[in-house]
């Protein structure tokens, strides 16, 4: 089956641009990444449990989130920094997981209103070498993040 998230990565380059487009209107599609409950939600998946540690939604604001296993033991610790925060348009952050080699990365993620009712989603990630975007690519990465942008777009939908 052909995910709706899709994941464009040129060979030799350290980036890669994500796009998904939701049947949401673009307010609530930015509210899914505003909202740290709602976040909570939509990263959580049958295996393990997401909480957000520390959400400050603002220009220079940091977050802290951690993902659980059905014991409690924590399996996923990943933090950053908010750069830009602009509702309904645009988030620009830092990423990075603990425990893993992977370095931070830099996040650009934009919110595009298609009509009133439908909107797009971009993200535009720069990794530190082409080497570490690549070793995230052989990851089941593509499949997680379209599994968690179908639970967004399941979750919001509710608010509609």
């Amino acid at each position: 089956m052909e995910l709706k998230t899709k994941i464009k990565a040129e060979d030799g380059k350290q980036d890669l641009t994500i796009t998904r487009e939701f049947d949401l209107p673009v307010e609530l599609l930015f509210k899914a990444h505003a909202e740290p409950a709602l976040i909570e939600q939509w990263m959580s998946n049958p295996y393990a449990t997401s909480k957000m540690v520390k959400f400050e939604g603002k220009k220079h604001g940091s977050y802290q989130q951690e993902s659980t296993d059905a014991n409690g033991k924590v399996v996923f610790k990943g933090s950053g920094v908010f750069h830009e925060f602009i509702p309904n348009k645009k988030i620009t952050r830092t990423f990075e997981m603990e425990n893993a080699p992977l370095g931070v990365q830099l996040e650009l993620i934009t919110f595009e209103k298609l009509t009133d009712n439908t909107s797009k989603l971009t993200t535009h990630t720069i990794y530190e070498s082409v080497a570490v975007r690549d070793q995230l690519l052989k990851m089941p990465f593509a499949q997680g993040l379209s599994m968690a942008h179908d639970r967004i777009q399941e979750i919001m939908s509710k608010l509609k």
